[in-house]
């Protein structure tokens, strides 16, 4: 890619900043709409639950296919295609007449969205190519996240409650046009020197592995367990051909030699942490605020503000933290808040008093939105420049499954709760389970921080780097496999 001017750089920044709001704020609007949609579609938790996970399981299963295509045939390509699939998916989902095309509508957005996040994080990689710039464009990125969390909850709350659920995806219609038209002038194309060949079966074995594993997840309440047991053993089945096939293959769609960096491995355990917290949290909050507290979408939207405000204010400091300072402080400041907000929720109640409420909702912002920047950074740095795709793609595959996860136990410990009595009466005790599972997953957060940020871990993070850099020397000189 061509060296471009500070003002062309911030451009380009600000048009994938475009596509990371759209899919950012479709989440958070959906997350705000899924009590009426559950009256009006007459859906059941785990048909909410699916609404949600049809599109973080596509996404994940997608999204390292997606980073290494772009590497290889262009990532401003893949960028402006996976913006066209995902305007149409949004302007399908409006017009869906019933659960089920919702569901499989949700599926087509996430097929263009697996084009964009990824792909739109390489190219920013290889348009900030100083390590402090590119640590500052990802705090941006990350602010991004904020404004959508922030923005998410009130302008759904307007719509839903003004206009009905179907219109929380014309949002994403004007936005992605503009994108697309912004990208197609200003942003370059650019390619990696030499990208990984297509792998059919270890995408197979991707899919079948997060599929069979939310499916058993997902039902398991109203299943048999002969029934999970199966879909389990699929999905174990599933992990240990992938982790036998692909380090066999000379280009695999998953280069498990990135997780000997340590910074690495334990910046995909905590982004996988971070958002099954976040994707559960937001699950368990939406339904307590309008199924048990009775509040309509603006004020249950209202309600979850101080969360969004305090991600969208950390977020961009802890992008600057970790320019300057490295992952450590924000990874340890993130641990200790997600986990003294899930205490809060799971051994003190606090969603049954107006005060803890709002104290747990700004502890978890305040974690969340110093986790982001850290994860994106650790996933990229040292990493080879032509890998960047790849790289940045298993970063966003793990916040989609953990994200999917969050959402798969947190929904299946509450479906096993509320079916035992009315779901008012029950519903705080029957979340209590959910709420220490998100205390963990702070707790890990945490622990991962402390351990995967010292000197032994970067000597990791600088083997593998170097182990990196020298096979794709042999590759390109064609002496490599």
């Amino acid at each position: 890619m061509p060296e471009l001017s500070h003002r062309r750089r911030v451009l380009v920044l600000a048009i994938c900043c475009m596509s990371l709001l759209i899919v950012s704020l479709d989440n958070t609007v959906l997350n705000v709409a899924l009590p009426t949609m559950q009256k009006e579609l007459h859906a059941s938790v785990s048909g909410l639950q699916w609404t949600i996970d049809a599109y973080t399981l596509v996404l994940a299963s997608l999204l390292m296919l997606a980073g290494s295509t772009a590497d290889r045939v262009g990532r401003r390509r893949v960028f402006q295609a996976g913006l066209v699939i995902f305007t149409i998916g949004s302007a399908l989902c409006s017009l869906a007449p019933n659960l089920d095309s919702l569901i499989v509508f949700r599926m087509v957005q996430a097929v263009g969205g697996s084009m964009l996040n990824p792909v739109a994080m390489s190219i920013i990689t290889n348009t900030f190519t100083s390590p402090r710039e590119r640590a500052r464009a990802i705090g941006v990125w990350g602010g991004v996240v904020g404004i959508s969390m922030a923005a998410g909850p009130i302008v759904g709350g307007l719509l839903v409650d003004s206009i009905g659920w179907r219109s929380i995806f014309w949002l994403n219609l004007p936005v992605g046009l503009a994108a697309l038209l912004l990208t197609m002038v200003f942003v370059p194309e650019s390619r990696a020197p030499k990208a990984r060949r297509p792998d059919p079966v270890g995408q197979l074995l991707v899919i079948a592995l997060l599929g069979s594993l939310t499916y058993a997840i997902i039902e398991a309440p109203s299943s048999s367990a002969a029934h999970t047991l199966a879909f389990g053993a699929v999905a174990l089945a599933a992990l240990v051909a992938l982790l036998w096939y692909e380090p066999r293959r000379a280009e695999p769609l998953i280069d498990l030699r990135f997780f000997r960096s340590v910074p690495f491995s334990g910046a995909t355990v905590v982004a996988i942490s971070a958002f099954a917290a976040l994707s559960g949290f937001l699950f368990l909050s939406t339904l307590y605020l309008q199924n048990v507290r009775r509040l309509d979408a603006l004020h249950a939207g209202l309600w979850m503000l101080p969360m969004a405000v305090m991600c969208f204010v950390c977020a961009p400091v802890s992008g600057r933290l970790v320019g300057s300072r490295g992952p450590r402080f924000s990874l340890l400041t993130a641990g200790i808040a997600m986990t003294a907000s899930g205490l809060l929720f799971a051994a003190f109640q606090a969603e049954t008093s107006n005060v803890t409420l709002v104290i747990g909702y700004v502890l978890f912002g305040l974690g969340f939105g110093f986790v982001n920047a850290p994860i994106t950074n650790t996933a990229v740095s040292g990493m080879p420049r032509a890998q960047a795709g790849v790289a940045a793609a298993v970063a966003s595959t793990s916040r989609q499954i953990g994200g999917t996860l969050g959402v798969a136990v947190i929904g299946s410990v509450l479906a096993s709760g509320v079916g035992r009595g009315p779901y008012q009466e029950v519903f705080v005790s029957a979340a209590r389970p959910g709420w220490w599972i998100l205390t963990a997953c702070g707790l890990a957060v945490l622990v991962l921080g402390a351990l995967t940020t010292g000197r032994w871990a970067h000597r990791t993070a600088e083997r593998t780097a170097d182990q990196l850099r020298t096979a794709e020397i042999r590759d390109t000189a064609g002496v490599g496999a």
